[in-house]
């Protein structure tokens, strides 16, 4: 009845235009669909260019939407399908807006999970990105080769690397040029010998390797090649490098470590575990191809243990640091309690003990000095230092800190706030070096510090030399010779036996301050 209505309604002619247009009509309808439910169909069948923008809003998978898609059952992932392999793309973005400016085209037809990852709280299940995806955006490459620490590079888009070969393989960077970078903060010196290098590769995107894991959080890369082993250097050129280069991310990137040692993590554990949700990964082992959409290599570190907070990320301080470390090892004193006249209370002094080089000779005599003027006098060891937990709350329990010029006089970073710091500075014209390493920082940490510089008389090497030996009457002649020349004459050589008489004063004066 209704095919006659509708022939006596219209001509034929008419009747021929609509099923055109109706067969129109289907086609987008079909296309629209494939384009919704398909995201890694190929536009470039039709020749049709589709705004970015609009494209990512179609594609974008949170990671919640694939864990619920997969399910979980008793309080492990659930790898089977899912039921429907229907979603909707268009209800949330997962990615975090300090992670990268655009993230990569992704295909949602897949996922993949690093099988060496363990799952639950760390685990996470991303879009695996394959070298047939429908579109690239263009990266961004911020590099800087001209600090005076470290050289490091800054990338995001498209980002792979393969760590058996030492290759970061990118996309869309201005020409071809592969650049080369080592990931510590010691240019120029010795240590960065022991350094791996590593190569950023940028490829046409046909050439680019299929991921084996897909993350959704951002990577830093960094090496514990150099002079790591040293606290001074692991907290200098590592802990505090990486601490203002990760912790904007809030937790949400993944450690990158190459030139591991087996044991520094271990020891740092408690620290990296407040900068990333994620287990460190040792990537000089790693024969996949992890997949990011943003990349740090190597760390900016602009001055000796400290932070030049104009310059850093955000701006954050060393004042920012030292509450990172006491919320991380639960240290009890943020600052020195104000000694009174009236107090019985014994301000706490910490001697750092070396056993090798630039010993102090006479110990027990300046112990004994110290507790007669009033000190309660912890004498630290090696076997104090052992765990730095432990060592920590130690530190953190002193009013007065002092020692030889060494590494063990990084420890101070756990001192409370006005607590006094006293470095022995040995013979041989260290001066400046004693200031950069330890006196300039401990300002910066809101610390009160002291300096004593021996003489000639406190100094082993005034018995190993002639009075008119130029290592005793010239040191700067030494310091031509260059570092190796310096290091052997007064920093492997030379041990110390204070004057107790002299060296008194300078702890009366230590005391004084805490009294302010």
């Amino acid at each position: 009845m209704y095919d006659h209505i509708f022939a006596r309604s219209f001509s034929k002619n008419e009747q021929k235009r609509f099923g055109n247009c109706a067969y129109v009509i289907c086609i987008f309808v079909v296309f629209g669909l494939c384009t919704t439910f398909r995201p890694s169909f190929h536009l470039s069948i039709l020749n049709l260019k589709v705004p970015t923008s609009t494209v990512l809003d179609t594609v974008m998978l949170s990671t919640s939407q694939v864990e619920e898609e997969i399910g979980r059952k008793d309080g492990k992932l659930n790898l089977e399908p899912p039921s429907s392999s229907r979603v909707d793309y268009t209800k949330s973005r997962s990615w975090h807006a300090a992670t990268l400016d655009e993230p990569p085209c992704v295909n949602h037809t897949s996922s993949s999970i690093n099988g060496s990852e363990p799952l639950g709280k760390t685990a996470r299940i991303t879009p695996s990105i394959t070298r047939n995806d429908s579109f690239q955006l263009g990266n961004s490459l911020d590099c800087s080769f001209s600090e005076a620490l470290s050289d490091y590079c800054n990338i995001k888009g498209v980002i792979r690397i393969h760590g058996h070969s030492s290759t970061i393989f990118t996309t869309n960077l201005n020409g071809n040029k592969s650049w080369i970078i080592k990931p510590y903060p010691r240019k120029g010196s010795d240590a960065m010998k022991s350094v791996r290098e590593w190569m950023i590769k940028p490829v046409n995107s046909q050439d680019m390797p299929s991921c084996t894991t897909t993350h959704v959080d951002p990577a830093i890369l960094f090496s514990v090649g150099g002079y790591s082993g040293n606290l001074f250097h692991d907290f200098s050129d590592i802990i505090i490098p990486l601490f203002t280069n990760s912790r904007i991310f809030s937790r949400k990137v993944n450690l990158l470590v190459t030139n591991n040692k087996s044991w520094w993590i271990p020891k740092f554990q408690r620290l990296l575990n407040q900068l990333s949700d994620h287990q460190v990964v040792d990537i000089d082992n790693e024969n996949q191809i992890h997949c990011y959409q943003n990349m740090i290599i190597g760390l900016r570190s602009y001055k000796e243990l400290g932070i030049d907070s104009s310059r850093s990320i955000n701006g954050y301080s060393m004042k920012d640091f030292r509450h990172f470390l006491r919320s991380t090892y639960s240290l009890k004193r943020p600052e020195v309690i104000k000694l009174k006249p009236e107090d019985n209370r014994r301000p706490r002094l910490m001697i750092i003990s070396r056993k090798s080089t630039r010993r102090l000779l006479n110990e027990a005599s300046i112990m004994k000095m110290a507790q007669k003027i009033g000190y309660e006098v912890i004498l630290a060891n090696i076997t104090l230092t052992t765990n730095l937990l432990n060592f920590a709350h130690i530190v953190n329990s002193c009013d007065v800190f002092m020692g030889v010029h060494g590494a063990g006089l990084t420890n101070m970073v756990f001192l409370p706030d006005h607590a006094v710091v006293v470095q022995v500075v040995p013979l041989g014209g260290l001066e400046g070096i004693a200031k950069t390493d330890f006196g300039e920082p401990s300002k910066q940490m809101n610390l009160r510090y002291l300096k004593y510089s021996i003489r000639v008389k406190e100094s082993s090497l005034s018995t190993q030399y002639a009075p008119d030996d130029v290592v005793l009457r010239d040191p700067t002649a030494i310091h031509k010779q260059g570092w190796n020349a310096l290091r052997a004459t007064y920093l492997i050589k030379q041990n110390l036996k204070l004057d107790v008489r002299r060296f008194r004063s300078t702890l009366l004066k230590a005391l004084k301050l805490l009294h302010r």
